[in-house]
């Protein structure tokens, strides 16, 4: 449900704004028409300094500490800013390790060539007998080298020789001579990962510091939220007075109310309008509330349209159970819910899973499917057979069917919310022509229901059909615009009549993904479990039962995997597109933001 919404305007002396938003901050109830993005020196220097923070966080969280790390204080310079003191030493973990990466590359190259003295190599080029290292490829290596020069093999790998020759040179792939030996590199290496070690004794000891830095993030936010408040007040009267315009839910009222009046600022409320474009905050009970992220994937509605997050909840939950389709998926997403639920990175996500994982496990079991399994011919379900779906419906497929029944339904609510929006936003005169095609094909698939279910005869449903196709024939051809010429409705309405029958049928149709994406997890499944019987026999080899574990586990775990991203992406195409569609739902509101601590 969108909240309704009371438009407060301030007028102030230049300068009073800022004891007015810190005022309001503290309330944490009025949304303040202001800017998301820095506008000014200021806030350029806010944002940065969260751009900072959060790359801090991240950098220090991601620091791998082996096990045995000691805690070292940092006790060099810079202690009176420790946010940039612990950039720089992240910074210099970085390079560190990069450094040592290097290193150990080098150590791996020098290995070959071993131990020698640069000194000696330099006295003897003194004397007239430089030596060259050379590094060619095992197929131009040539054995009667070592007969024709004074040539060393150093040592060889899967494609290259490695040697040295003294005194005169006219062979191929002469390298530098390195700068030093191994011995001189691992010395090197042992120094760096010595201070390392060090380095990671300081990130460790960084770490306890981590609550301190989240709240000091948080006195970030709300001085940059503060500030774009303040600098998106609008001058007037030569700049000595300014304007600030925010919106409260009209439930809290009262507490604003006292808040403002209690500061003595001039100001006026009214209720909020469309053409003021309030934000929008939505109410819905917490089943509902868990998937207001979807709804904002999409984004939020106008302040005259209408919540679709209630229909949302109702059919992507039906609809992701669907796809899955298999009661044992259904538990195991119910287990990882509730293992995210110790994550804090996914832990608001975690209701979410667990209500899916709930709806699965029901759908599955409907569908009589655990773990690709046909759980209606064991004897322990015997009793409650009648609950499972039947295979057959009228002859066809019962899931593919009552898909195509979901799908349907879902559609004549998409038609019946936009003919309601319509009416109440334009008038039931303006609405008609919306009001002949929901009576036409939702009153049509009513009465067609009633019929085929023999609760109306034929004659009774004939004269039904008569009266429906006449009062709708009226709305679409001849009602559909009031402020149109007749004729004109016409050609418009034939126009329509082409759009809707082509278009809806394609809708229709395309609910029966959710009977393929079912049908293909459940297939791949079961030929996971064919495979793995296969291989385990009759079970009278103990060793066999390992690689059937293996197959069982692994296969349905990529099946989890699969069915559950093909669960989530059609459900939702499903609701943005086909129900967007027929309910003439546009995102066209923005999220309401109070400025608060």
């Amino acid at each position: 449900m969108i909240t309704p919404m009371t438009k407060y305007s301030f007028i102030l002396l230049n300068g009073e704004q800022d004891n007015l938003l810190e005022k309001l901050q503290e309330v944490g109830l009025v949304d303040i028409t202001r800017s998301t993005k820095p506008m000014d020196t200021q806030s350029y220097e806010l944002a940065g300094e969260l751009e900072l923070i959060d790359g801090l966080l991240i950098a220090i969280n991601k620091v791998e500490l082996p096990e045995g790390t000691k805690e070292i204080p940092y006790e060099g310079e810079g202690t009176e800013d420790p946010i940039r003191t612990a950039g720089g030493i992240l910074m210099h973990y970085s390079e560190k390790t990069n450094h040592i990466k290097s290193l150990e590359k080098e150590v791996k190259d020098l290995a070959i060539w071993g131990e020698f003295d640069n000194a000696q190599l330099s006295k003897l080029e003194e004397a007239g007998v430089p030596i060259h290292f050379h590094v060619l490829s095992l197929k131009k290596f040539n054995e009667e080298w070592k007969e024709n020069f004074a040539l060393v093999e150093a040592g060889r790998d899967k494609a290259n020789v490695y040697f040295v020759v003294a005194g005169e040179d006219t062979l191929p792939g002469e390298v530098p001579a390195p700068k030093y030996d191994i011995s001189q590199a691992n010395a090197k290496l042992l120094a760096e990962q010595q201070n390392l070690k060090e380095l990671q004794g300081v990130i460790l000891y960084m770490k306890q510091f981590i609550p301190d830095l989240l709240e000091y993030r948080k006195e970030v936010c709300s001085k940059l939220d503060l500030h774009l408040a303040g600098i998106s007040a609008v001058p007037a009267a030569e700049n000595t007075i300014v304007t600030l315009v925010g919106y409260a839910p009209a439930e809290n009222d009262e507490t604003v109310t006292a808040a403002l009046d209690a500061t003595g600022v001039f100001y006026l409320k009214e209720e909020a309008v469309v053409e003021d474009n309030p934000p929008i905050k939505l109410e819905n009970n917490w089943f509902v509330r868990q998937f207001e992220v979807l709804t904002d994937m999409y984004g939020r509605p106008g302040y005259d349209g209408f919540d679709p997050t209630p229909f949302i909840s109702v059919f992507f939950l039906l609809f992701f159970a669907f796809c899955m389709g298999d009661c044992g998926y259904g538990l195991i997403l119910i287990v990882i819910g509730l293992l995210l639920k110790k994550v804090d990175s996914f832990k608001d996500m975690a209701p979410l899973v667990v209500l899916l994982g709930i709806g699965t496990t029901v759908i599955g079991f409907l569908f009589h499917t655990f773990f690709s399994m046909d759980i209606s011919t064991w004897d322990i379900f015997a009793p409650i057979k009648g609950v499972f779906l039947p295979a057959k419906i009228a002859g066809y497929d019962g899931t593919m069917v009552l898909a195509l029944i979901v799908g349907v339904v879902h559609l004549c609510l998409a038609m019946c919310v936009k003919t309601y929006q319509e009416t109440r936003n334009k008038g039931f005169v303006n609405a008609l022509g919306t009001w002949g095609w929901t009576l036409l094909i939702v009153g049509g698939i009513i009465v067609a229901a009633l019929a085929f279910a023999g609760v109306m005869d034929k004659d009774l449903t004939k004269w039904v059909v008569i009266v429906l196709g006449v009062v709708s024939a009226l709305g679409i051809f001849v009602f559909n615009d009031m402020k149109r010429n007749k004729l004109a409705n016409v050609g418009v309405g034939l126009w329509n009549t082409y759009n809707t029958a082509t278009g809806l049928l394609g809708d229709v149709l395309s609910y029966l993904r959710l009977y393929a994406l079912g049908l293909a997890g459940s297939m791949l499944g079961m030929a996971f479990n064919n495979i793995a019987t296969m291989v385990l026999g009759d079970g009278s080899k103990v060793s066999l039962w390992i690689p059937f574990v293996l197959i069982v586990l692994i296969g349905h775990t990529l099946n989890i995997a699969m069915a559950a991203l093909g669960a989530f992406v059609h459900p939702l195409r499903l609701n943005f597109l086909e129900f967007f569609k027929n309910s003439g739902y546009e995102a066209a509101g923005r999220n309401f933001n109070p400025l608060k601590k």
